[in-house]
């Protein structure tokens, strides 16, 4: 009789859950998905032939084996480099071949993508991480270098004690004059309350190990130096040079493992919205979901049970006889940030016209003036998300909180609003326009303030329900990146099959500064 595993979730944590499930166990996994669209976050939206990747989606990572597990689902394609073929020979990828397909004709590929990511401030670029490099130096000023230099040494011979929020975290990490100039503004505009407020964990998840004292020794490194290996193990993610991408956008990743898991018998559900969870003699026994798309109501049944759901929704599923009430007092004051993306279709860009378009993936603007927090360049991502080669396909990104006036506003006069910024930081003319659209993501960023510094309570009360599995970003409150969530998916399905009760090593991912399996 088989086993099965509900997985709540069709995004990157809950898909390699049960990949991974067809490919060690013989469990078969039941994937529930709220939405029509495969991929959460991380989905691929199409407007007229354009795709739109919603947050941008480097696919690297410090792990072997999710590194291998991509390109296991999608091949590379290009002309690998002797550390690659190297690489590819010692982990035996049989797909990894050199030339690989041709992309015109096979679109089940990833791209080799060069990384620049810059920031846009004073109506002038900086690297991304802070490089310091003569342009940075150049473009800031003697006297904004001096101050950043003696603040920065303020706080190494007086370093704080007790690190508390993100604000301490950064001036810890940079000056409290570097701090001001180019984190403080950014990072406000993203969460909407003082940086102050923000627990220091986000700082350490994010930002790890970059430091000024690291950037200096990159930039050293670099005048002599250059890393060809997509691999980049020596370098922080902050730092990486090159990045694979699929060649249709993130989402095509997560339609072809959807469709894989399908393939190998088991099912991927959507518009399955789950409206209850029985728990019986402390373990879950099965899950109620509506369709929908009819209205009806289905309760399915498993052996165990994977949810990469907003843990406030997940708690106000169970019975509330059975949450306790300060477990249920600390979901309901969890906070996200939600996400809107409005794709602007462009004859050219005035910063870069079409035969000299910039390079960047994204910029990171820190104009104060303006609401839009950065700015995604579609065609240097990979040039088969644009229709017509000729135009410019953008993306702009703003962060919102549902029901406020930014998330209120009508597309047509937000997408109006949105052309008047650029307009205004002279990126974009107004006349270079030819076609958009917006898009809204409600809880993509898990906040970490509110009751989050009570956390500690809700993974009390789930780590006792035995058959139960928080996994990926919403699902643990954690701003994983997609790597990140792909691990605690493949680490909870490898307790199961090897009889590993705790749940520890699921909740250390990205908190260690290396992944535990390569220590």
């Amino acid at each position: 009789m088989n086993k099965y595993a509900i997985i709540i979730g069709a995004g990157p944590a809950g898909l390699t859950a049960a990949y991974e499930f067809l490919t060690k166990t013989d469990i078969v996994p039941i994937v529930l998905e709220k939405t029509d669209k495969i991929g959460g976050i991380s989905r691929t939206e199409v407007y007229k032939g354009n795709r739109i990747d919603i947050g941008g989606h480097r696919f690297f990572s410090k792990s072997d084996t999710v590194m291998d597990w991509w390109r296991n689902i999608l091949p590379v394609q290009g002309f690998p480099s002797k550390d690659e073929i190297t690489n590819t020979k010692k982990n035996n990828i049989s797909k990894f071949k050199k030339g690989g397909p041709d992309p015109e004709k096979e679109d089940l590929v990833m791209l080799i993508r060069s990384r620049l990511s810059r920031i846009f401030f004073l109506r002038k670029f900086f690297d991304y991480p802070i490089a310091i490099n003569w342009e940075t130096l150049s473009s800031l000023g003697f006297k904004k270098i001096l101050k950043i230099g003696w603040t920065y040494l303020q706080i190494r011979f007086f370093p704080i004690k007790n690190i508390q929020n993100l604000e301490q975290f950064f001036i810890s990490r940079f000056g409290k004059e570097l701090y001001e100039t180019f984190f403080k503004d950014y990072t406000e505009k993203v969460w909407g309350v003082p940086c102050s407020q923000i627990d220091a964990n986000w700082g350490s998840q994010r930002i790890k190990k970059l430091s000024i004292s690291r950037t200096i020794i990159h930039f050293v490194k670099s005048l002599f130096t250059s890393n060809q290996s997509i691999d980049q193990k020596k370098l922080d993610t902050s730092l990486i040079e090159q990045f694979m991408y699929p060649k249709l956008g993130p989402g095509q990743m997560w339609e072809t493992v959807a469709k894989l898991v399908k393939e190998k018998g088991g099912q991927v559900i959507i518009n399955a919205e789950v409206i209850g969870i029985q728990l019986t003699d402390g373990l879950i026994n099965s899950v109620s979901y509506k369709d929908i798309s009819s209205n009806k109501d289905t309760t399915v049944e498993g052996s165990y049970f994977f949810s990469s759901m907003p843990v406030k929704h997940l708690i106000r599923s169970m019975s509330s006889t059975i949450v306790p009430n300060n477990v249920k007092r600390v979901s309901e004051g969890l906070v996200y940030r939600d996400f809107i993306t409005v794709g602007l279709l462009l004859k050219d860009l005035k910063i870069g016209d079409r035969e000299n378009l910039i390079k960047d993936n994204w910029i990171y603007i820190q104009e104060k003036e303006v609401k839009v927090g950065r700015l995604q360049i579609f065609n240097n991502w990979s040039p088969y998300l644009v229709a017509q080669p000729d135009n410019v396909w953008i993306g702009l990104e703003y962060f919102s909180n549902v029901g406020d006036e930014l998330w209120r506003m009508e597309d047509a006069k937000f997408i109006e609003f949105a052309i008047d910024e650029l307009v205004s930081i002279d990126i974009i003319q107004r006349d270079a326009v030819l076609d958009s659209t917006i898009i809204k993501m409600p809880k993509a960023y898990p906040a970490y303030f509110g009751t989050y510094n009570e956390f500690d309570k809700i993974r009390d009360f789930t780590d006792k329900i035995e058959n139960l599995f928080l996994i990926g970003r919403n699902g643990m409150h954690k701003y994983n990146n997609q790597d990140h969530s792909m691990m605690t998916a493949i680490t909870a399905v490898n307790n199961i099959k090897n009889n590993i009760k705790s749940k520890a090593n699921i909740w250390d991912i990205n908190l260690e500064k290396e992944y535990h399996e390569e220590k």
